[in-house]
Parts: structure tokens; sequence; C-alpha cells
């Protein structure tokens, strides 16, 4: 083997490496070229969507499938390249059309090898000895191989996208469109009354698990950006940890125990915060110290603007606000460096206006004061 033969044979076990820890071991942030290529695709949308104005949303949007696209490209456009490195120096000798001279150059070794990858096989060059022929035919099972495994990464990532969807679309439902964690507990109570509150939950908590892990298998998963904010998994996440903080500091925990203490609960606000976790680690968020956080005082006005919500749905409450701000300021961090990575402002993520004024009682908790 020469070194061009040996350089182009690294090159493909490099790319099948990267297919083979992309799609079948499907770990987030494994991959050797995959998430590096991907970042590159994304900063260069980006780019592109920042100089649109009020047209970027629309833009970004359009990143997700460029980004499949252009990673098909990537690994087809490798191992082309890989094979027709090794093919190159037996042009002419142990790799010959039916008739004619035989080209050398480089552009038509990609066309051979591109021919041998391809489960079409067409062409006019064939291989005339027992190592081309071994070759060729090791291009073939590759190519078909490779294809089989994108084409079903692709059905996978594309259910996993419709499901996350399913779920955002169902947490937003479910706060009657307002985005707003503490509405979507005065529907889960009406009057008071938690019954199905548990059970309700649980469903949502097994989608989320399955959003989460659908995440740590498919990264690709997270650049597929919406127009609309009700599916970014910043706002659903905010709003599932903001219910489960509420449902906390909020209720009135005698009478709501079997709620506030529910394995449900707790495995929302786990889950929830394990996705964030995982998109934080393994993708490129905002900068902590780019971030201008809400600080106790506008969480408290928040917190608040949800009792005010809660007691117009007749649920009793034993209001913590200083426990609310602490355990919120928890997790808002998360939150902020995820959502702006794909475009959305803190305001599209929570919808919940603050109240304007607002009085501590070191006693009872928080007082609404008339301003």
């Amino acid at each position: 083997m020469t070194v061009e033969q040996i350089a182009g044979a690294g090159l493909m076990v490099l790319f099948l490496a990267d297919i083979f820890l992309t799609i079948l071991y499907a770990r987030a942030g494994t991959g050797l070229l995959t998430p590096r290529w991907n970042r590159l695709i994304w900063a260069l949308v980006s780019g592109v969507a920042g100089i649109l104005g009020r047209r970027r949303p629309v833009a970004l949007s359009f990143a997700g499938p460029v980004i499949v696209v252009a990673l098909v490209g990537f690994w087809a456009l490798g191992l082309t390249v890989g094979a027709a490195l090794i093919i190159r120096p037996e042009l002419g000798t142990g790799i010959r059309p039916s008739s004619g001279g035989t080209p050398t150059d480089f552009v038509t070794a990609l066309l051979v090898a591109g021919n041998s990858l391809s489960i079409v096989g067409s062409g006019d060059y064939s291989p005339h000895t027992s190592a081309t022929r071994i070759l060729f035919l090791l291009n073939s099972l590759i190519g078909a191989s490779v294809l089989s495994l994108v084409l079903s990464y692709l059905v996978q990532v594309y259910s996993a996208l419709r499901e996350r969807n399913s779920l955002a679309l169902t947490v937003d439902l479910m706060t009657g469109g307002t985005g707003d964690a503490a509405e979507m507990l005065a529907r889960l109570g009406p009057g008071g009354n938690f019954s199905n509150a548990a059970s309700e939950l649980g469903n949502l908590a097994r989608s989320l698990a399955m959003t989460k892990e659908a995440h740590h298998f498919y990264p690709l998963l997270f650049y597929f950006r919406f127009r609309e904010p009700l599916y970014s998994v910043s706002r659903f996440s905010f709003i599932l940890l903001d219910l489960t903080t509420l449902i906390d500091t909020t209720l009135d925990c005698p009478k709501h125990v079997a709620l506030v203490r529910s394995a449900p609960v707790e495995a929302l606000r786990g889950c929830a915060r394990l996705l964030l976790a995982t998109l934080d680690k393994n993708f490129p968020t905002v900068n902590e110290r780019h971030l201008n956080g809400a600080g106790a005082g506008n969480y408290k006005r928040s917190y608040v603007a949800a009792l005010e919500v809660l007691r117009s749905a007749d649920i009793s409450t034993q209001p913590d606000a200083d426990r609310y701000a602490k355990q919120r300021g928890q997790w808002e961090p998360l939150v902020r460096r995820v959502g702006p990575m794909l475009g959305y402002g803190i305001d599209e993520i929570d919808c919940r206006r603050p109240a304007n004024e607002a009085a501590i009682s070191p006693t009872v908790g928080t007082q609404i004061v008339d301003g």
C-alpha cells in the first residue's frame, strides 16, 4: 500500500467510527466529527439569520433540516474521498474501464469511488485484480450499510421530534395557552380538587423522560428550532419546573400532601433539570458571565402574580416566597443558558407577568398589597 492509500483507509475508518458513535453508540457528545460539524453549520445558519433582523426566527427554523442535509453530505463526502485515495493508485492497472484509456486524475478516482460505494453500482470502471475486487466488495457493503443506518437514524430523529412537539403542545394547552405554570396548576386542581392531578403529571413525566432520552440518543434534535416559542425545550422545561416549585412552596401541604409529596412531581422536577443539564453540557449554550439574572426580587413579584391566579381559582395556599425564590434561583440559570442559544428571549420562555407591588411577611409569607 502507498502512503496515499494508507491515508485514504485512515480517513474511511475515521468517518466510519464517527458514524458508529453517532448512530449506533448514540450518546450525546461522543461523536468524533459530527458534534463539531453540526456546531459549524449552526454557527453559519445563525450568522446568516443574524443579518435578517425580524426574519431571524424564520431563518433559524431551517437550521435543523439544513444540518441534517449537511451531515449526510459530510459523511458521504468523507467516505468517498477516503475511497478515492485508495483507488487512485490502482487506476490503469487494477481498475480499468471496459474500453479506451484510463485517466488517473483524482476526479476520476472520486467518480469510481462514488460508484463503488453506491448501491446502484453503475459505471464503466471495473476491478481486474483480487485486491481491487475485494475493495469494490467492501465499498459496496459499506455504502449499503451506511445508507440503511442513516435512513433509520433520520426516521428515529423525526419520530422523537414529533414526540417532543407533542409534549410541548400538551404542556401549553394545559396552561390554557398562557405559558404560565400557575394557570396550569389552577386547571389541575379546579376548586382545590387535585384528585386527578398526580395521574396527569405522571403522564407528563413519562413523556418528559422519553424526550430527555431522545436528546441523549439523538443530539441532532437540539438544533430543531420552531418559530412558535411554545415548542421550545426551554419553555416547557421552565413551565414544568415552575409548576413543581409552586406545588412545593405554595399549596397547603396538609390538605394536598398526596400531590405535594407524590412521585410524579419529583419525577417532573428531576427530569426537567436533567434535560436542561444535558443540553447545557453538550451544546454551545450562553456563557453564564453574560447572563442577566432576574434576581430574588423579581422572583417574588412573579410569585405574587402566581398566588393571585391560584387564589382566584379557590385553591388554598400556604405561601413561602423566600423558598420559592431560592428554588427558582437553582434551576432558572439553566433555562437562561439554554434558551438564548436557539434565539428565544426570556420573555418568550417566562410568560408570567410579575405583580407590581409585593410585601413579604416574615410570619405568613407573601401578602398581596394593593398598589
